[in-house]
């Protein structure tokens, strides 16, 4: 049972979007019509041509099981230090429960580390009150308060 963590294929979006749709938050704004709508082949392709963004995806044995999108922010601030935001991580609910979210988040961490990312920050809803235990067990704290405007 091979694990691999690798940069997403334009044919991996019908997977990913089920895993996006795999909730009930999900299933309120997730289209997962097959082939994908043209918005998310879009989206895959202005985030493929973006070098500060990677959108991944986790496969087992053949099959995409796991996705995260990082993005490697600039900024002045902390001395012009950069910063990885994690989103949209999603484990396939067939997969859940036996650790691939911590290798994942871990081989997330070490790859904003690679890009020279000295905080990570992330976001979740708060209705996901088991996501939000997972992210503080590894080391995540509810350091800010977040802010969306929705347009």
């Amino acid at each position: 049972m091979s694990l691999i963590f690798r940069r997403a294929a334009e044919a991996d979006l019908p997977a990913i979007i089920a895993m996006l749709a795999d909730d009930e938050l999900g299933r309120q704004r997730e289209d997962t019509s097959v082939p994908a709508a043209d918005c998310y082949r879009d989206a895959f392709r202005a985030i493929s041509a973006d070098k500060n963004q990677y959108l991944a995806v986790a496969e087992k044995d053949g099959d995409v099981i796991g996705t995260l999108q990082l993005t490697f922010l600039p900024g002045l601030s902390h001395q012009g230090l950069w910063r990885g935001q994690i989103e949209s991580v999603r484990i396939s609910s067939t997969a859940r429960g036996g650790g691939l979210g911590r290798q994942f988040l871990e081989w997330a961490i070490a790859t904003c580390k690679e890009h020279g990312c000295r905080i990570i920050q992330l976001t979740s809803d708060k209705s996901r009150s088991d996501a939000i235990r997972f992210y503080e067990s590894l080391g995540f704290t509810a350091s800010h308060e977040g802010f969306k405007l929705k347009l």
